[in-house]
């Protein structure tokens, strides 16, 4: 992985190769499509899903793994036995997947939901 800035989310994932970086686009992809008033956008130089100037969800690759961040300690609490039940990884703010993850939807899309509700 490159420590170049990034100037756009394709460039990002362009740069982590395959498979790194299709997974991340595929959960990327996912997201829009499903909540298409989400959008995605380049910040802390890694993609980050928003609503307005709410981050909702935001995804990166580290050298082994991949992670996910539903930006809410809460969130990730409340989903920490399930998620950990399914043989991820969880930290206090995020949870890791292998890199050629086969895209959980209904947990995607439960993880989006829960964060949004908590939006308000």
């Amino acid at each position: 992985m490159s420590s170049s800035k990034f100037s756009s989310v394709d460039e990002y994932l362009i740069s982590l190769g395959s498979p790194k970086g299709d997974t991340l686009k595929g959960v990327i992809d996912f997201i829009l499509k499903s909540f298409p008033d989400l959008d995605c956008k380049v910040a802390w130089n890694v993609p980050q899903i928003c609503r307005g100037s709410d981050y909702v969800f935001g995804v990166s690759a580290l050298k082994n793994h991949l992670a996910l961040a539903p930006w809410s300690t809460e969130v990730i609490e409340a989903f920490q036995e399930r998620l950990e039940g399914e043989g991820y990884v969880v930290k206090k703010n995020l949870f890791q997947i292998p890199s050629e993850w086969k895209i959980d939807e209904e947990l995607l899309s439960s993880l989006v939901k829960t964060r949004l509700a908590e939006l308000g």
